[in-house]
């Protein structure tokens, strides 16, 4: 790899700058009769060429000694600061190109537009669901941030196609928009929506007024952080217990019970069974909450003569260890 190759003659340039440093410093010791401190300070103006007083007069063979250094000093440093130099940008080069690859090869990932305190929020969430996903941001700054957490992304303007195209939207699965201002998230959504018509589409809306316009320009959710906060303070003070059960089940990982959306396909052994004859309660031991149709019609806490058909979003909750065996269940295609 080029860039290890770089960083070995890298270290090698640090050895070999280092026992310059050391041939100078024992030389002037043994030929000057200095002491370690002045030999080491003769060393340093000699082999940086900054020109300052000697110490004493040299000898001949003291002269010898520091056009010795002199010489290989400056080609020590000019070798190292090269390659340090180098290493750098073929280190920003190859993660670019091992971005870029991993962004090709996305499938049905998440776009999340905008790290600030929601959108850092957003994207710890996904990660610790193990969820693919890219972050869009255009602040410096805040990349720093996001090449801290290891997390992939994408420089840029969210709003602009040759972005979002870099992000590969065109075979993602959803986009989240949480950046600073409305127009921007307006502006965003009207370029996801167009470049990929089937993506599903969530937005954050700050100011009153703005959730139509989002809709209109094709946003499938828009949430207001303002009301949502203010209605789960009124859910804590009076259903502390409900929000703590819907918490444990979202968030805490030693609980092993958890809440999952999934949609039948039209070739899922699902298809044209009732719940009662499918293996969903009888073998997998999950318990299906409610079912949205295709229609939009929400059956709330489905029978067991309630009939499966394709399309279906089941609402299930169950363990961990068997919603994967469900999801490969009606996944099939």
């Amino acid at each position: 790899m080029v860039v290890q190759s770089t960083l070995k003659q890298l270290r090698l340039g640090i050895v070999a700058l280092l026992t310059t440093i050391c041939i100078g410093t024992f030389g002037y010791m043994i030929i000057e009769d200095m002491n370690m401190f002045e030999s080491f300070y003769m060393t340093m103006i000699t082999i940086s060429t900054t020109g300052f007083q000697e110490v004493h007069e040299l000898s001949r063979t003291g002269r010898v000694l520091t056009i010795f250094l002199i010489i290989t000093g400056f080609a020590g440093i000019a070798y190292t600061g090269g390659r340090g130099v180098q290493l750098l940008i073929e280190t920003q080069i190859f993660r670019r190109r091992r971005m870029s690859k991993k962004l090709e090869n996305s499938q049905q990932h998440y776009i999340v537009c905008g790290y600030g305190r929601m959108g850092v929020q957003i994207c710890d969430a996904l990660h610790e669901a193990k969820i693919p996903f890219v972050i869009v941001e255009k602040d410096s700054i805040t990349v720093e941030k996001i090449l801290e957490r290891g997390y992939l992304f994408v420089y840029g303007d969210a709003s602009s196609d040759e972005t979002l195209l870099e992000a590969n939207i065109k075979n993602a699965k959803g986009l989240v928009s949480v950046i600073g201002t409305d127009a921007e998230n307006v502006f965003t959504t009207l370029s996801a929506r167009e470049l990929n018509p089937n993506l599903f589409i969530v937005v954050r809306a700050i100011e009153e007024g703005t959730e139509s316009k989002l809709m209109k320009a094709g946003a499938n959710r828009v949430v207001k952080p303002y009301e949502l906060g203010g209605s789960r303070m009124v859910q804590l003070l009076l259903r502390p217990g409900v929000i703590d059960f819907i918490e444990g089940i979202a968030r805490r990982e030693d609980i092993d019970i958890h809440l999952e959306e999934l949609k039948v396909h039209e070739h899922s052994p699902l298809v044209g069974k009732t719940l009662a004859d499918s293996p969903i309660r009888k073998e997998l031991n999950i318990l299906v909450v409610a079912i949205i149709k295709e229609s939009n019609e929400f059956i709330y806490n489905p029978t067991g003569s309630c009939k499966i058909d394709k399309g279906d979003k089941l609402i299930v909750i169950g363990k961990s260890e068997n919603l994967p065996k469900l999801n490969d269940l009606c996944a099939i295609d």
